[in-house]
């Protein structure tokens, strides 16, 4: 008798502890609506082929993906409350900090920028150093995003001001396309596609290309983080299997992006993507390659970049006490990339 209720407390404590973990493993969120600012360019690639390969749904999350015109109006739709989770730039959850909002990135997609400054070809005569575009008009993705961040601290490094320069948001697509080509604007910080299709028109003489090693170590002195998965610190506290469970998609997103080929990519994007031109969207994407992350991990040097190119040119960063550790979890992608997913 003795045995048989041995045996039967051992099967209830097993019971137990099973309904236990299956407690701790359940998705918290798994309807999750996720920011972000120019959907189709390269910068946001793992976002795409997570979707497209099914990542999202292998991981039982049900993702629905709002696409705006810029990274500030994902980061809007985050702090507004109608978004989730964004993919947008580091340098994000650095300056909302300094706000007193809380993010946190939790995995890196991309270790450079891959962002192109560049002059209309009419205007390249008049143009020698980053000074030289004060006054003019530059197209960024969105004021207030990344790109506008970026030809901020370039032109402040010749001591223009941001205001000396007039920002015009021109999207990421065959918008920004447009712009520069119908001359409503003199010079442009955007990404490829974009930025491969002007060059190779002839459209525009490229002054600063962050897409290689050696761009970055010339411009920034080493990787410098951007495309980022940020939350708000309250739910990843709130929500750490639902986290995960983004993570885990993003991170296998990476990891097949690192082996794959040109040919895999076009294959898997949607052909609006294309910009109308396959062959253009290979040699971009050729270009861009080498700024995707392979780890997922930012690195406290690449934080440091991001801080230090914002205290370029944002005078509300100058007195800001910023803690670079809480601008990013690293728990979600080490448990990833250990195969504890």
């Amino acid at each position: 008798m003795k045995t048989i209720k041995l045996a039967a407390g051992i099967v209830a404590a097993l019971i137990l502890s099973g309904a236990s973990a299956q407690a701790q493993d359940k998705i918290e969120k798994p309807d999750l609506v996720l920011g972000v600012g120019g959907k189709s360019s390269l910068y946001y690639l793992p976002l795409t082929l997570a979707e497209r390969l099914g990542y999202f749904k292998e991981q039982g999350l049900n993702v629905t993906i709002t696409d705006f015109g810029g990274g500030s109006k994902s980061l809007q739709s985050l702090i507004g409350g109608s978004a989730d989770v964004v993919t947008g730039a580091y340098e994000h959850t650095i300056r909302m900090q300094s706000k007193g909002q809380d993010i946190a990135a939790v995995i890196e997609l991309g270790r450079f920028p891959g962002m192109v400054l560049a002059v209309r070809k009419d205007k390249a005569a008049q143009v020698k150093s980053f000074g030289d575009l004060k006054g003019m008009k530059i197209g960024v993705s969105a004021p207030g995003s990344s790109t506008n961040f970026f030809v901020n601290a370039l032109i402040a490094r010749d001591g223009v001001k941001p205001d000396e320069v007039s920002i015009i948001g021109v999207g990421t697509g065959l918008s920004a396309v447009a712009a520069m080509k119908k001359g409503e604007i003199d010079a442009i910080v955007n990404l490829d596609p974009v930025m491969t299709k002007l060059d190779q028109d002839g459209d525009i003489v490229i002054l600063a290309d962050s897409r290689t090693d050696e761009g970055n170590m010339k411009l920034f002195g080493g990787n410098n983080p951007a495309a980022v998965v940020y939350l708000k610190t309250d739910f990843i506290s709130k929500n750490p299997v639902t986290v995960q469970h983004l993570v885990n998609a993003f991170y296998k997103a990476t990891k097949w992006l690192e082996k794959a080929t040109p040919e895999d990519i076009v294959k898997t994007v949607p052909e609006e993507y294309f910009l109308g031109d396959k062959a253009l969207y290979l040699s971009a994407f050729k270009a861009s390659k080498p700024m995707y992350s392979t780890t997922g991990i930012i690195t406290p040097q690449g934080m440091q970049n991001g801080l230090n190119l914002l205290l370029q040119f944002d005078p509300e960063m100058k007195d800001a006490k910023i803690d670079l550790n809480r601008t990013f979890d690293d728990r979600f992608v080490k448990k990833a990339a250990a195969g504890q997913m």
